[in-house]
């Protein structure tokens, strides 16, 4: 399968002097995959997916190599990010949006298992405005981007759109590599709640003492299906490959803080030119666990360090069941599930426990707003909001 898969050699004493001080872990020396233009369902496309799910269920992560058009939509992105982040507190202090969890997060606002992470984020989620019905009915985290500027818009956007594009690409090439009919994933993407997290890490000198020293996110995993990252030069992403000893089901029990010290993590050391893509939580539920969600955790480096997830999702009102065909027969079909997991109560449960304090949560709490997932036009894909 040469056309699609290639490998990139990073010299030893260049990965290793990008870890994060006082992180022991092994180095990753990852195999990146190159995506066809178009999967058409043709024979090599079938063999890809079976290659990514191999590499997913060995290392945990995979690389794909950026398109020319990726790398300047990146280039992009990362340079209004680094222009948003260096403005003064206030005037980011001001991107915040009460409806929505979009907008700005402080250093130290983020909580992981209880303790202060040291990102300071810019979260994109679906800029719905004030006439969308949704936001109208009050849905749970439905309300507008608070973008700084225009600018910054249109390079987080085209960058969103491309990474998209990519999402729906990977869900079909697992399709076929699981053995599925198609649509068997891509069903509950439709008007997927895909959202972005915009990263700046502070060097580890250089934090305002909130958190736990070196660490700029906790151990966890994400709630959805897929996260397609970048990262910059710096270095400060550690993994846990999937091992039979070690089972997390986030949805079940929260996955945060779990073997955050333990030992057995490796290190992502950036490769420039390519995306990392690892599993989340829906796909791990959706495949009985052949697929993994992935551990991860982020520890702060020499210097500041800029990184870019985006995750692509299903819809807020999606009821996701687990699938009963593919995987070459290795599915529990036994395991039986009939309530399914509601994606918007996922999702909104994860912002909820990581912004207790946000003005978000607060007028959610005081205007009842959470129960409103329990109606069934917020389960039904596609339904119409009503008043």
């Amino acid at each position: 399968m040469p056309e699609h898969h290639s490998t990139f050699v990073v010299d030893g004493a260049q990965r290793a002097a990008k870890t994060p001080p006082g992180f022991k872990a092994e180095v990753a020396q990852l195999d990146t995959f190159k995506l066809p233009d178009r999967a058409t369902g043709s024979l090599g496309d079938h063999l890809l997916g079976k290659a990514l799910i191999d590499a997913w269920r060995k290392d945990g992560i995979i690389q794909i190599a950026m398109t020319d058009e990726e790398k300047k939509l990146w280039d992009d992105a990362k340079a209004a990010s680094q222009k948003f982040f260096r403005q003064p507190h206030a005037a980011k202090a001001a991107c915040v949006d009460s409806q929505s969890y979009a907008g700005y997060i402080a250093s130290g606002e983020e909580v992981t298992d209880g303790i202060a992470d040291y990102s300071e984020i810019f979260t994109i989620t679906k800029d719905l405005g004030p006439s969308d019905p949704r936001v109208r009915a009050g849905w749970p985290c439905h309300g507008p981007c608070p973008w700084p500027d225009s600018a910054m818009k249109e390079a987080m956007t085209r960058y969103n759109e491309a990474l998209g594009r990519q999402g729906e690409k990977l869900l079909g090439l697992i399709e076929m590599g699981l053995g599925l009919a198609p649509g068997s994933l891509t069903r509950y993407t439709r008007d997927g709640w895909h959202h972005t997290r915009v990263l700046r890490f502070p060097p580890r000198n250089m934090t305002n003492g909130k958190g736990k020293e070196g660490r700029g996110i906790g151990s966890h995993t994400d709630y959805g299906l897929l996260v397609i990252a970048a990262q910059d030069d710096v270095g400060g992403l550690f993994i846990r490959r999937p091992n039979e000893e070690e089972k997390f089901a986030n949805w079940v029990k929260s996955a945060a803080g779990l073997r955050e010290d333990d030992e057995g993590w490796m290190f992502i050391p950036p490769v420039d030119g390519v995306h990392t893509v690892i599993l989340g939580d829906m796909m791990q539920y959706l495949t009985h666990g052949f697929l993994e969600a992935t551990p991860h955790k982020v520890g702060l480096n020499t210097r500041e360090r800029y990184a870019f997830a985006y995750f692509h999702e299903p819809s807020f009102q999606a009821v996701l069941k687990p699938l009963e065909g593919g995987c070459g027969g290795k599915l529990d079909r036994s395991a039986k599930d009939d309530q399914g997991i509601h994606y918007g109560t996922h999702f909104t449960n994860m912002f909820l426990r990581n912004y207790p304090d946000r003005i978000t949560t607060k007028r959610m709490v005081a205007e009842g707003r959470y129960s409103l997932l329990d109606r069934e036009e917020l389960r039904t894909m596609d339904a119409p909001a009503t008043l």
